[in-house]
């Protein structure tokens, strides 16, 4: 019987193979392992420059905020209020180095603000008004965008402000004037009720000497000054909120934030003019009704002058009452209020008794008598009182204002002085200022609009 034989072949480097086989499964795995964790490091990365970037773009919302807080314009054609911010931002950033704007017809734009120049974080914003997403108008609202950048990322976030019209700070006062102001003689600033009614505001960015007070004067409120710089001098006998002298300070601001003055309109008046004076008109004892007052006609009223209505006078011109004006109404003038001239002046020297227009007929004056609340408003015009004022029923407003004399009275309003020129109470003046009531714009000026941040127009965008 011949056996069979069996032999083992043996595959001599079948465990090479297996080996280059393994090594080249776990290559790959190794391969594949850096390939995830590098592009997760990559996505970390990307994360982490995405949300510095939506830091940045938070960050330019609250610096726009913070700005916007602060903007009061004139509230006047909705078409004009875009330009208006552009200026209002541009003299908020004139002394901030890094941030900068621009203006187009349609949109007002922040230059790229740099955060961390290590990181590349930096935000720009856009500010758009006039219509909706949908192209529909919308004069009501700002639309911000704002752009945070972080190295290659970069994320848009979006919010909106209400335009809010509002009065105007200025009106809070008994006195504001841009020009420094001087008490000289027995002055007295004085007060119907609350002693804020007889609160002072100056500006007086062109005089570090903002207040001086000569004699014995005396302020019945407190006062705030604007120009950071100012210095006072008030006499031993005279005193601010009861304090005299030096311990006056007490009572003063210096430094304190500036308030826009009211942008004036005289001309919203002269669509109820119904008569013209001519040269040979009666000047004596004389009523005038709804009454214009051409340019160059320099008249003086004397005796007892009554107007009733309005008196709208012309530039150049300088009127003045030499007896006794009894005003049932207001008197305007529409000169310049960057421009002030030297020939334009009205001067009272006698006794003044101001009635507002509420007190004329409806059926005579028509909507007129709505038109309360401003006794004169006079851009560009200089206004003098050299004589007692019983009653003045509203705001007095005019670049340049004196009183003199044994002048006075009681106010119901504001005196606002619009030149840069010193604002002068001498002799024996006593203004005493009663506000109660005083809760609507006085006619005559432009309302004040104001931005106010909508929290919920908030959203980002993909």
């Amino acid at each position: 019987m011949t056996r069979s034989k069996i032999r083992c072949a043996c595959r001599h480097g079948s465990a090479l193979v297996l080996s280059l086989l393994f090594l080249a499964v776990l290559s790959s795995l190794a391969v594949a392992m850096a390939t995830i964790s590098g592009a997760n490091v990559q996505v970390a990365h990307n994360q982490r420059q995405g949300g510095w970037a939506l830091a940045s773009a938070h960050s330019g919302i609250e610096v726009l905020r913070y700005y916007l807080k602060d903007v009061s314009i004139a509230a006047g054609a909705p078409a004009g209020r875009l330009e208006a911010l552009f200026h209002h931002l541009e003299e908020q950033f004139a002394d901030a180095s890094n941030l900068s704007v621009s203006y187009s017809a349609n949109a007002v734009t922040l230059a790229p603000v740099v955060l961390n120049s290590a990181t590349s974080q930096s935000f720009g914003a856009t500010v758009t008004y006039g219509s909706h997403t949908d192209g529909t108008p919308d004069y009501d609202a700002i639309d911000v965008t704002v752009t945070g950048s972080s190295g290659q990322a970069a994320k848009r976030v979006g919010f909106s402000c209400l335009f809010k019209e509002t009065g105007n700070p200025i009106f809070d006062y008994g006195i504001a004037t841009r020009g420094p102001l001087m008490t000289q003689g027995n002055v007295d600033i004085e007060t119907f009720n609350e002693a804020f009614w007889a609160d002072i505001y100056i500006e007086s960015f062109s005089s570090n000497l903002a207040l001086e007070m000569i004699g014995k004067s005396s302020v019945a409120g407190k006062v705030t000054i604007a120009n950071s710089t100012a210095n006072v001098d008030i006499a031993n006998s005279s005193s601010v909120f009861g304090a005299k002298g030096s311990d006056a300070i007490a009572f003063i601001t210096i430094g304190a934030d500036a308030c826009a003055f009211p942008v004036p309109n005289p001309s919203e008046f002269l669509g109820y003019v119904t008569t013209t004076f001519q040269s040979g008109d009666p000047t004596s004892n004389t009523t005038l009704t709804n009454i214009e007052i051409p340019a160059d006609t320099n008249p003086q009223f004397t005796g007892n002058t009554t107007i009733n209505g309005v008196m709208y006078i012309r530039q150049p011109n300088t009127v003045r009452f030499v007896g006794n004006a009894t005003v049932n109404g207001i008197i305007v003038a529409e000169g310049q209020l960057e421009v002030p001239s030297e020939l334009n002046h009205l001067d009272f020297g006698g006794t003044v008794i101001s009635n507002d227009v509420s007190t004329l007929s409806a059926e005579d004056f028509g909507e007129l008598t709505e038109q309360t609340g401003t006794f004169i408003v006079a851009p560009g015009f200089s206004v003098s009182f050299g004589g007692n004022a019983s009653m003045i029923n509203g705001v007095i407003a005019a670049s340049g204002v004196q009183f003199y004399g044994h002048a006075g009275g009681t106010i119901n309003g504001s005196i606002i002085n619009y030149s840069d020129d010193r604002m002068e109470l001498a002799g024996n003046t006593d203004l005493v200022f009663n506000r109660s009531g005083r809760d609507k714009i006085p006619a005559g000026f432009e309302p004040q609009t104001t931005l106010e941040f909508m929290p919920s127009s908030y959203h980002e965008y993909l």
